[in-house]
């Protein structure tokens, strides 16, 4: 499959691959380079491939409760969002994303593209089981660029002339013409996500490349969300895992009242106790990859992420460890011992070291 702009990524002689079924770019020239775009001045990304679905009805709100974690009617505005987990009924995660609050009787979420058709049929058979009177609508007509770094806000109010979005918070979203701008995004940076039309997107594209902003791919993407501490559906984070295992017991909202789907098992699995916990780790003189084996003072544990950082000029990652396991860490590279250290993500805020 290829989004709106694959001519676009083909013109600037991007590295295509498949990615979940998609022709993304992996990079347009140096990975490093459009890294630190993101963190000096102001990068954007393709993130098409992601599905937006729209959920509207009478019954919408009460429809998503069941189905997440996090308790929407905390939205109390148009335009607001947060940040949440979809569970099985065992309480493994299916899907992390955002829910955005349209109006008082419809919802935005955005799902990941990997997991997208698994997630569809997921909410749809729950509506058809509990028959709330709520409309799910793919919306494949829609493109998403996302804009991100410091100079991020100011380059997309020019170009867009929507000064309004200087004033706009952190996980809230407004309606400027015909698009859909939120702001957030998966690089640790401040910036935005524009949820446009289709036939919008090259325009959109385009305007910003003219305006010097740099195009950037799935490997940026990678780094930059990985130095900001945030998970990778499919690896830090999977069906067979908890968010107590994948750090990220925060967006629960466990009032008993809810009932949401895995919300008996999640008490269950508490009240036994948690045994792995997914944390960060440094290291250097060595890259850490996915699935590479760590030696810790409670046991073993497995890297579930893992890469150079541009930021920081070493290796970082995150790993899923026994929950007792602090301080140093032998990471097995390459059939080598390689010494790290447990840290508590994010490695990278705001451009700068976290951790010393």
């Amino acid at each position: 499959m290829k989004t709106t702009l694959y001519e676009d990524h083909v013109r600037l002689n991007a590295q295509l691959v498949d990615f979940a079924g998609w022709q993304m770019p992996m990079r347009y020239g140096s990975t490093i380079d459009e890294h630190h775009a993101v963190r000096k001045h102001v990068g954007m990304f393709d993130v098409s491939h992601m599905l937006t679905v729209d959920f509207e009805g009478a019954q919408s709100e009460l429809f998503l409760q069941k189905l997440l974690a996090s308790d929407v009617s905390k939205l109390s505005n148009d335009g607001q969002a947060l940040y949440t987990v979809m569970l099985n009924e065992r309480g493994g995660i299916i899907d992390d994303l955002i829910v955005y609050r349209l109006h008082e009787t419809s919802f935005r979420i955005v799902f990941n593209a990997g997991v997208a058709t698994t997630d569809l049929e997921w909410v749809s058979a729950w509506q058809q089981t509990t028959a709330f009177s709520v409309s799910i609508k793919p919306r494949r007509d829609l493109s998403i660029i996302a804009v991100q770094g410091p100079k991020a806000i100011q380059t997309v109010n020019e170009l867009l002339d929507c000064p309004q979005l200087r004033a706009v918070q952190p996980f809230t979203a407004i309606h400027h013409n015909e698009h859909f701008i939120g702001r957030t995004g998966y690089t640790g940076e401040d910036g935005v996500e524009i949820v446009c039309p289709n036939a919008d997107a090259p325009k959109i594209w385009n305007q910003l490349l003219n305006a010097g902003v740099f195009p950037c791919g799935l490997g940026a993407r990678d780094t930059l969300r990985l130095e900001a501490g945030m998970n990778l559906n499919g690896q830090d984070m999977t069906p067979d895992h908890t968010p107590y295992e994948s750090a990220l017991s925060w967006v629960l909202d466990l009032e008993p009242s809810r009932d949401f789907v895995g919300q008996t098992a999640l008490e269950e699995t508490y009240q036994q106790g948690i045994a792995t916990k997914l944390t960060g780790i440094v290291l250097q003189g060595g890259v850490m990859r996915s699935g590479y084996e760590v030696q810790s003072n409670a046991g073993l544990g497995t890297i579930t992420s893992g890469s150079f950082s541009p930021t920081l000029g070493y290796s970082i990652a995150l790993a899923r460890v026994p929950r007792a396991s602090v301080g140093e860490v032998s990471v097995i590279i390459r059939n080598k011992q390689k010494t790290g250290r447990i840290v508590r993500p994010p490695f990278v805020r705001h451009g700068e070291k976290v951790h010393k």
